[in-house]
C-alpha cells in the first residue's frame, strides 16, 4: 500500500515538471520570437541609410509619405500673353520654390509625423496648398493685365498629395486617360524610400559612402543590365528621306562649367532649376543670358561658328565623399549630394528624317526633352535612356539606372523633338512649339522636319553594389529634391546659336546623305544593311561616334521612324549610337501610347516582362506636341516592384570589352511594394554586427526552448 502511494506520488509529480518544462520552452520560444521580430520591425523602419543614424536620429515607418506631388501647372500654360511673360514665368519659379521647402519640412519633421498622423496634412500639405493658391491667383491677374484669360483648369492645381512609401510611380502597361504612356519595364517607384537618419535635408554625407540627408535613390532604382530581358528592335531601314547626320564636338564640360539655373524654364530666377547641370557649347548661359548674350559668347565647340548651348544635369556617385557645392543652393542643401562625375565622351549629332528632307532650324530654338518631374508627373514627357557599353542595341532603360558589368560604361542617350511649328522659338509651356514625328516619320500637320539632335553620355561610374536590398555606392542623376533622383526624371536642354551658314551646312549634310562635322569633313554615309544582325556603316577616322574605350571608328545611325500619329500610337525616344560592330537601334511605337502632339522615336523597344513573359513594345516617352492633359498620377497604375524591369536572365550577346557573360546569374533588385529598403552605401562588420545581435540572441531563445521541449517530449515516452 506504501508503495501504491509513492508511485501514485510519483506519477503526480512527473506530469507537474513536464508541465514546468514546457512553459519554460514555450516562454523560450515566443520570447525570442518576439525579439526577432522587434529587430526586423525596427530595421525595415529605421531612418538613416542603411540604418546608420547619425545624430540618434528618428525613425521612419515605411508607410510615411516620403515626398510631395504637386500638379504641374506650367505645363497647363500653354498660351501666356508676351507681355506679362515674364511675371508668370517668375510665379511658375516659385511654385517649385515652394515644393522645395515643403519637401524640406517633409523631411525634417519625422518625429512630428510619427506622433501625429495628421501633421503632414495639417502642417505641410495644408499650407502649400493655400500658398500656391495665392501664386495661381497672381497668374490669372497678370493674364487679365495683357488681356488674357487663364486657362480654368489651373483653378483646381492648388492642392498637393503626399507620395507613401508604398505607392508606385506609374507601370509598365499603364496609360493614362490623356495618352500617358508606359514605362519601360520597371516600377520607378519610390519603394520604401526613408528619410535620412539625422531628418535634416542638408546634404549631410555619412563617412561610409551613404547620404544622411536626401531621398535617394533606393536599391530598386537599380537592375543588373544582364537580366534585363531584350527590349530593343531594330526594323529594316525605309527608303528616301534623309540620312545624313552632322557631329560637333563641343568636349564634356572639362572646363567645369556649371550653375543651377535654367535660362529656358526660368529666365531672371537665380537657382531656378534647383539641380546642377553640365554646360558644353555657349559658355555665358545663366538665369539672365539673352539671346544677345549667347551670340556674342565663348563656346567650347571645335568649330567656332556652333554657339549653341547644349546642358543636362549632372551625374554623381554616392560613395561618401564631397564636391563644391555640397553646402550650396540647388546641391547639397537640395539633396544633389555626392561626388561630380564627368563624362568620358559626349556625342552631340544632327541626324535626318526618314520620310523627308529637313529645314533650318530658327537661331535661338528653345527645345527640352525628357521632364525633370516625371516622378510625380508622371511618364508623358519623360525621355530617359539608360543603358550600359556593349548593351545599347539590346537593352534602353526609362525608369532604373542600369549596373553595367566590369568593362562596361554607363550611358545616358537623348534624341530631341524633330518637328517645328514653323513659327516659334519657344512655348509657354516650353514644349507646343515643337513635337516627336509619328510612327512613319512624318511630323503632324503644320510642323515641319528639322535636323535632329540626338546626345549620348558615356561615363566610366564606379559599379554599385546591390546586397540584401540595399545598394552601396548608388549614382543618381541631380534633380528636384521631391523627384528623389528617379531615373526617369532625366532631361536634355538645347538652345540653338548656331551661325546660319552653319545652320545652312547641317542642313545640307543631313539631307545629301554626308557625314559631316568632327575632324573628317564631307564623308558620304555609308548606309547600314536593313539586316538587324548586319554592322553599321563605319565613319571615318574624326566622323564617327565612338562607343567603346579607346576606338574604333563611329557609327552613324540613320533616322528611323517609330513613335506616335498624335492619336495614341507612339512615342519618343532616343537614337543611340551604337559601337562600330552594331547594327544601328531604332525604336517603334507601341499602339496606344502617344499623345496628340505625335511622338516619333528613332528606336524600338519590345521588352519582355518578368511577370507576364510576352513581348510587349515599350515607348520612350508620350506626345510631346500639343498635349496638355493631365499627367498620370503615380497611384494610378502600378505593378509591383520588379514586374518589368527585374525580368529573368536572357542570353544577350554582349559586344561589351568585358569577360562577364551577360547570361551570367545576377540577380535584379525585386522587392514587393512599400517593402523595399532604402539605399545605402556602406556599413561595416561591426556597424552590422551590432544591427543583428538581437536577432541573433532571440534565435538563440527559440533553439534553446526547441531542444527542451524535444528533451521533455521525450522523458514523456
Amino acid at each position: 500500500m506504501c508503495r501504491s502511494t509513492a508511485l501514485r506520488r510519483n506519477s503526480r509529480r512527473r506530469p507537474t515538471g513536464a508541465r514546468r518544462a514546457t512553459f519554460a520552452a514555450v516562454a523560450l520560444i515566443l520570447g525570442g520570437g518576439g525579439l526577432v521580430a522587434a529587430n526586423v520591425y525596427a530595421s525595415a523602419t529605421e531612418g538613416g541609410w542603411g540604418g546608420s543614424e547619425q545624430g540618434g536620429g528618428d525613425r521612419v515607418l515605411a508607410a510615411g509619405t516620403v515626398t510631395i506631388d504637386c500638379p504641374d501647372v506650367g505645363q497647363k500654360l500653354t498660351d501666356v500673353p508676351g507681355a506679362v511673360k515674364p511675371q508668370v514665368d517668375t510665379e511658375l519659379a516659385t511654385l517649385d520654390q515652394q515644393i522645395t521647402e515643403a519637401y524640406d519640412r517633409l523631411a525634417s519633421t519625422r518625429q512630428a509625423q510619427a506622433d501625429d498622423t495628421d501633421y503632414v496634412q495639417n502642417s505641410i500639405l495644408g499650407p502649400l496648398k493655400d500658398r500656391r493658391a495665392a501664386v495661381i491667383d497672381r497668374i490669372k491677374t497678370d493674364y487679365r493685365r495683357a488681356g488674357g484669360t487663364a486657362p480654368g483648369a489651373i483653378d483646381g492645381m492648388a492642392a498637393c498629395t503626399g507620395i507613401p512609401a508604398d505607392r508606385a510611380q506609374p507601370s509598365a502597361g499603364g496609360r493614362s486617360g490623356d495618352g500617358g504612356q508606359q514605362n519601360n519595364g520597371g516600377d520607378a517607384q519610390n519603394s520604401g524610400g526613408q528619410q535620412s537618419g539625422d531628418g535634416q535635408n542638408n546634404g549631410g554625407q555619412q563617412g561610409n559612402g551613404g547620404q544622411a540627408g536626401t531621398s535617394g535613390p533606393v536599391a530598386s532604382d537599380f537592375v543588373d543590365i544582364r537580366t534585363v530581358q531584350p527590349n530593343v528592335v531594330k526594323p529594316g531601314l525605309q527608303a528616301g528621306g534623309s540620312t545624313g547626320s552632322f557631329e560637333t564636338r563641343c568636349g564634356v564640360n572639362e572646363n567645369k562649367n556649371h550653375n543651377t539655373d535654367n535660362v529656358i524654364v526660368a529666365p531672371g530666377v537665380k537657382n531656378g532649376a534647383h539641380h546642377l547641370h553640365d554646360y558644353v557649347g555657349n559658355q555665358s548661359n545663366d538665369a539672365f543670358a539673352t539671346n544677345d548674350t549667347f551670340a556674342a559668347a565663348q563656346t567650347s565647340c571645335q568649330n567656332q561658328q556652333d554657339k549653341s548651348s547644349y546642358y543636362w544635369p549632372v551625374l554623381r556617385v554616392q560613395d561618401g565623399t564631397q564636391d563644391f557645392d555640397q553646402n550650396a543652393d540647388g546641391g547639397g542643401k537640395e539633396g544633389n549630394v555626392g561626388r561630380i562625375l564627368v563624362a568620358r565622351q559626349a556625342e552631340i549629332r544632327f541626324t535626318g528624317s526618314p520620310t523627308s528632307k529637313v529645314a533650318p532650324m530658327p537661331r535661338f530654338l528653345r527645345i527640352i526633352t525628357g521632364d525633370a518631374k516625371a516622378f510625380t508627373n508622371g511618364p508623358k514627357n519623360a525621355n530617359a535612356h539608360w543603358s550600359c557599353t556593349g548593351f545599347e542595341d539590346k537593352v534602353q532603360l526609362t525608369d532604373k539606372y542600369p549596373i553595367c558589368p566590369q568593362g562596361s560604361e554607363v550611358v545616358r542617350s537623348f534624341a530631341f523633338q524633330s518637328c517645328w511649328d514653323g513659327q516659334n522659338i519657344d512655348s509657354a509651356n516650353h514644349r507646343t512649339h515643337v513635337a516627336f514625328a509619328d510612327a512613319s516619320g512624318t511630323c503632324p500637320n503644320g510642323f515641319k522636319a528639322i535636323p535632329q539632335l540626338t546626345m549620348r553620355l558615356v561615363y566610366d561610374v564606379p559599379q554599385p553594389v546591390v546586397e540584401n536590398g540595399l545598394v552601396r555606392n548608388a549614382y543618381a542623376v541631380d534633380g528636384f529634391p521631391e523627384q528623389l533622383h528617379k531615373p526617369i526624371t532625366d532631361h536634355d536642354d538645347f538652345i540653338n546659336v548656331m551661325t546660319d551658314e552653319l545652320m545652312s551646312q547641317v542642313v545640307d549634310c543631313v539631307n545629301t546623305g554626308k557625314q559631316c562635322g568632327g575632324d573628317a569633313g564631307d564623308q558620304p554615309q555609308n548606309t547600314p544593311s536593313p539586316s538587324a544582325d548586319a554592322p553599321s556603316g563605319g565613319g571615318d577616322a574624326g566622323s564617327g561616334s565612338t562607343t567603346s574605350p579607346g576606338g574604333g571608328t563611329g557609327s552613324t545611325p540613320a533616322a528611323t521612324p517609330g513613335g506616335g500619329d498624335g492619336n495614341g500610337s507612339g512615342t519618343p525616344g532616343p537614337q543611340s549610337a551604337q559601337p562600330s560592330t552594331a547594327a544601328p537601334v531604332t525604336m517603334a511605337p507601341t499602339a496606344g501610347a502617344g499623345g496628340a502632339g505625335g511622338g516619333a522615336t528613332p528606336e524600338v523597344l519590345a521588352s519582355s516582362s518578368a511577370a507576364g513573359g510576352g513581348a510587349v513594345a515599350e515607348p520612350r516617352s508620350a506626345s510631346e506636341g500639343h498635349h496638355t492633359g493631365a499627367a498620370t498620377r503615380p497611384a494610378e497604375t502600378s505593378p509591383a516592384i520588379g514586374e518589368a524591369t527585374s525580368a529573368a536572365p536572357s542570353a544577350v550577346s554582349s559586344t561589351a570589352p568585358s569577360a562577364v557573360s551577360p547570361t551570367a546569374p545576377a540577380a535584379a533588385p525585386s522587392t514587393a511594394p512599400g517593402t523595399a529598403p532604402q539605399s545605402v552605401s556602406g556599413g561595416g562588420l561591426a556597424e552590422t554586427g551590432a544591427h543583428l545581435w538581437p536577432a541573433a540572441a532571440g534565435a538563440v531563445l527559440v533553439i534553446a526552448g526547441l531542444v527542451v521541449l524535444r528533451r521533455n517530449a521525450r522523458r514523456s515516452f
